[in-house]
């Protein structure tokens, strides 16, 4: 592994992170991670039973469809600009600074939302591995939520080598629990409650009596996948962050692993939403059940009663520790970009000197959501703010990805016509991804509560002051560019295919 600095738009090293630190399967563990197969699954299924009832199998496969095409379109922008900010910087380029500067905040915010919401189960878990009776205690699960934050905030300070190290260990415990009680839950689905029927895949399963129910199911989807776009956060420290020498192959290497974490949190999704449809009751996926935030814990006790039973808790407790990890990862990341193109303060671009992180906007969002996270715990009731939190995020969501989506394209439209793979995974699954994420925004917001609608928005909308503020201090982010200089990023794209 090297320990040479990246290159950065400034040059200077105080700006720069480390690069050619991680690998394809660095790459691929830490999009794995970011998506948090248990986590989602425990903490989001029973939203998702409630959205669109069995079908959430259906949700996911579909909205899966749609989700690999935002992939794809990563996987073709980190080769045209291998940034640290990810769509923060290719969609300044592709469409304006402005949507670009949007897009960022959209990842921060979003962020910012899910570390508070994601704390809470950290919590939760232990004291239900240790002392179940304590497991309702908010004191407890706040402080327990809170170290377990601090300690990622450990990992992620200590360098990037440190954070893979963690995750490498954690996704693997996790994956191998999790493949582990879906074998279990297949093995008693035939005694234990109804059996699997392929209608529950059919676009029919989300007719009911009040309505169309596919795109609420879409905007909880689209949360369970959100997360292995860190790859591209990771740009700068992966082998594509020389991309000055580095081969073709080497500067697809986050792209190629946001594409296999994503295979793999898509076939787990599968597999457990149908093994929920089949094992769980249905009394214990409705809105009044206590499994609100462990409904994989339910699982546990169903296929293997008893102590044993318990261990796909610790599952879903890695999970959510290494997501709250790789979250910090995206936050920290896009915010240092932005403080490195002085769009945000410009402190948050400076970088430890020895270990090439991002130090100081480390310390901001650590703060930022430890006051958020205590401050949550004590308004309204936790089943809410989860539920909110999840469709506030996904609104956030649509945002940045479908920008990504509409980017690739008018970056690669010179190669898009070149050949039937290009026009598919550059053109044509790109669009299809970002036209549906802009349908779903659309369609849902007039369903949506107050409360989602000013977390999901009114966040988003604060980020219209410091955008206008470094604006008005001519910001170079914030300079269009001349069409001389769009014709030499074509032909700089040309040259990396």
């Amino acid at each position: 592994m090297s320990d040479t600095v990246a290159t950065d738009p400034s040059g200077t090293p105080e700006h720069s992170l480390k690069s050619g630190v991680l690998g394809l399967f660095d790459s691929a563990i830490m999009g794995i991670a970011g998506s948090a197969p248990a986590y989602s699954i425990s903490a989001t299924t029973l939203y998702l039973f409630g959205a669109v009832g069995v079908g959430g199998a259906a949700s996911l496969l579909y909205c899966g469809f749609f989700m690999f095409g935002i992939v794809f379109a990563f996987n073709y922008l980190s080769k045209s600009d291998s940034t640290a900010g990810a769509t923060y910087s290719w969609v300044r380029r592709a469409l304006h600074p402005y949507l670009g500067y949007m897009a960022g905040w959209a990842l921060i915010v979003s962020a910012l939302i899910f570390m508070v919401i994601a704390t809470f189960p950290a919590g939760s878990n232990v004291l239900d591995i240790v002392r179940p009776s304590l497991a309702a205690n908010k004191t407890l699960i706040t402080a327990l939520g809170a170290l377990f934050f601090l300690l990622m905030v450990w990992a992620v300070a200590a360098g990037v080598t440190v954070t893979v190290t963690v995750q490498i260990i954690m996704s693997c415990v996790e994956i191998a629990l999790l493949l582990l009680f879906a074998g279990l839950a297949f093995l008693h689905s035939h005694k234990l409650g109804a059996p699997f029927h392929w209608s529950w895949f059919s676009p029919n399963v989300f007719k009911t009596p009040s309505g169309n129910t596919f795109f609420a199911g879409a905007l909880l989807s689209a949360f369970y996948y959100w997360g292995w776009d860190v790859t591209a956060n990771l740009n700068e420290e992966t082998k594509v962050g020389q991309a000055a020498t580095a081969t073709k192959a080497e500067t697809s290497t986050s792209g190629l692993g946001g594409i296999l974490g994503t295979i793999v949190v898509f076939l787990l999704f599968e597999v457990f939403t149908i093994s929920s449809d089949m094992v769980i009751p249905a009394k214990d996926l409705g809105s009044n059940s206590p499994y609100a935030a462990d409904i994989l814990a339910r699982l546990g006790q169903i296929v293997a009663p008893g102590w044993f039973g318990k261990a796909i808790v610790l599952a879903v407790l890695l999970s959510t520790v290494a997501t709250l990890e790789t979250t910090l990862i995206q936050v920290t990341r896009t915010m240092f970009s932005m403080g490195r193109d002085k769009t945000l303060p410009s402190a948050l671009g400076h970088v430890h000197s020895t270990r090439r992180t991002p130090l100081v906007s480390t310390m901001v969002v650590t703060v930022i959501s430890l006051a958020l996270f205590v401050a949550s715990q004590y308004i309204g009731s936790v089943y809410n703010i989860l539920q909110d939190g999840y469709s506030a995020i996904g609104i956030q969501i649509c945002i940045y990805y479908a920008l990504a989506g509409y980017s690739v394209i008018v970056l690669y439209r010179r190669q898009l016509f070149k050949s039937v793979k290009n026009f598919v995974f550059m053109g044509l699954w790109p669009l299809v991804g970002a036209v549906f994420m802009s349908v779903v925004f659309v369609k849902v917001i007039p369903g949506l509560n107050s409360t989602t609608k000013v977390v999901g928005l009114g966040s988003m909308a604060l980020g219209l002051i410091p955008m206008a503020w470094y604006a008005y201090q001519k910001a170079p982010y914030f300079k269009v560019s001349a069409m001389e200089d769009r014709h030499a990023i074509l032909m700089e794209i040309e040259q990396n295919l």
